[in-house]
C-alpha cells in the first residue's frame, strides 16, 4: 500500500500544531483587548479569507501552506503607533505582553496534555507481550545488516533474551559497537552483525526495531490514571529537551538534528503502526514545539520573553528597534539551519 496517505496525515497534523500555537497567541491577545489584525494559515498571497462584520481580525489560508502567524497590531516597533492607542501591543501593560508571547507555547504544552489523554481513554496503555519477533523501520542499521521484518531475536552477543524489553536494553549499552544476533527466521538459526546508532536516550544504541504489530496490546486504565500520565508526559518532553540542549551546548552529545522532512517521514511511520501512536507522536511534537520555542533564542518565544524579563527587572523598556533587529538576525540564522538540516534530510 501507498505511504502517501500516512504523509499526508503527518503533514497535516503537523500543520494543526502550528496553528495551535499561533492560536495562543491569539486568544492570549484578544482577552487582552489587545488588536489582531491576522490569522493567517501559512505564507504569501491569500488564497481565501475571512472578516466578520465589525471585526478588526482578518482570517486567511495563504498560498504557501508552511507554518502559521498571527500579526497583532504593534509588535512591529517599526511601525507608527499612537500611544494613547489601548488596543497596540507596543502600549499594553508588561503583564498583557508576557502572557500574550507565552500563550503559544502553553497553547502546544495543553494540547499535547489532551492528546495523550485522549489517547490513553480511547485506547489504553501501550504494553508489549513477551516477544523478540521484530519489525525493521528503513534506513536504519537493522535494515542495513538484513534483518528482516519477522525475524525472531534468540541472542545477542551470546546473551539470550525472551522478550523485547530484555533486548532493548542490550542493545542500549552497546552504541556504535558490532554486535553479533542470532535470529530464528523460517525455522533457521541466521547469524547477523549490527552495529547500533548513538540515536538512543543518553547516547544509548538504537537498531531502528520495534516489537511485531501482531503483539502489541493496550491495557485499558482509569480516567485518574490517564490524566496523570497525560500531565506528566509533557514535562518529561520538555526536560529531556533541555538535557538534549544542554549536552548540544557543552558538545557532550553530536548535533544529530532532525528537520521538517525527518519530522513528516517518522510521522508517516507512526500512522502507519496506529491511531494511538500517531496521536501519542503529535502529542510528543506539541509539547516540544511548545518547549523549544521557550527557548531563549532571538525569533523564538523564549527570546521575546527574555527582553521582557529585561524590562520587568531594569523597569524600562529595552531599545524596541534593536530588539527587532536581534530578532532578525535570529530569524535568518534559525532560516539558514533548518536549510542545511532539510538538505542533511533529503540526503539521508
Amino acid at each position: 500500500m501507498s505511504r502517501v496517505p500516512f504523509i499526508l496525515v503527518a503533514i497535516l497534523g503537523l500543520a494543526v500544531l502550528m496553528v495551535v500555537h499561533e492560536l495562543g497567541h491569539h486568544l492570549v491577545a484578544r482577552a487582552f483587548k489587545l488588536r489582531v489584525l491576522r490569522f493567517s494559515i501559512g505564507f504569501g498571497p491569500a488564497l481565501w479569507r475571512y472578516q466578520a462584520k465589525g471585526s478588526e481580525t482578518v482570517y486567511q489560508i495563504a498560498l504557501i501552506p508552511f507554518l502559521a502567524y498571527v500579526q497583532v497590531d504593534g509588535m512591529n516597533p517599526f511601525e507608527e503607533s499612537d500611544p494613547n492607542d489601548t488596543g497596540s501591543y507596543a502600549n499594553a501593560s508588561l503583564t498583557a505582553r508576557i502572557l500574550t508571547v507565552f500563550g503559544g507555547p502553553f497553547a502546544n504544552y495543553l494540547f499535547a496534555t489532551l492528546l495523550f489523554l485522549g489517547a490513553l481513554v480511547a485506547f489504553g496503555k501501550p504494553s508489549y507481550k513477551a516477544t523478540t519477533r521484530v519489525e525493521v523501520m528503513p534506513d536504519t542499521p537493522a535494515q542495513v545488516a538484513q534483518m528482516h521484518d519477522g525475524d525472531e531475536v534468540k541472542t545477542i552477543a551470546g546473551q539470550p533474551v525472551s522478550d523485547f524489553e530484555d533486548m532493548r536494553q542490550i542493545i542500549l549499552e552497546h552504541p556504535g559497537e558490532p554486535l553479533p544476533l542470532t535470529v530464528l527466521r523460517d525455522g533457521e538459526e541466521v547469524v547477523l552483525s549490527i552495529t547500533p546508532a548513538p540515536t538512543g536516550k543518553d547516547g544509548g544504541g538504537q537498531i531502528g526495531v520495534r516489537p511485531e504489530r501482531t503483539e502489541r496490546v493496550y491495557e485499558a486504565i482509569g480516567f485518574r490514571e490517564a490524566l496523570w500520565e497525560s500531565v506528566t508526559r509533557p514535562a518529561l518532553v520538555v526536560r529531556d529537551l533541555v538535557i538534549t540542549v544542554s549536552e548540544l551546548v557543552t558538545g557532550r552529545a553530536p548535533p544529530d538534528v532532525a528537520g521538517p522532512v525527518q519530522i513528516v517521514k517518522y510521522g508517516a511511520q507512526m500512522a502507519e503502526t496506529g491511531a494511538f501512536e500517531i496521536l501519542a507522536f503529535l502529542a510528543t511534537l506539541s509539547a516540544y514545539l511548545g518547549g523549544f520555542n521557550m527557548l531563549p533564542v532571538p525569533a523564538l518565544d523564549g527570546g521575546r520573553l527574555m527582553f521582557l524579563g529585561y524590562e520587568a527587572v531594569a523597569r524600562r523598556k529595552p531599545n524596541a528597534k534593536v530588539e527587532a533587529q536581534i530578532h532578525a538576525l535570529g530569524l535568518l540564522m534559525f532560516l539558514a539551519l533548518m536549510a542545511v538540516v532539510t538538505v542533511n534530510d533529503l540526503q539521508r
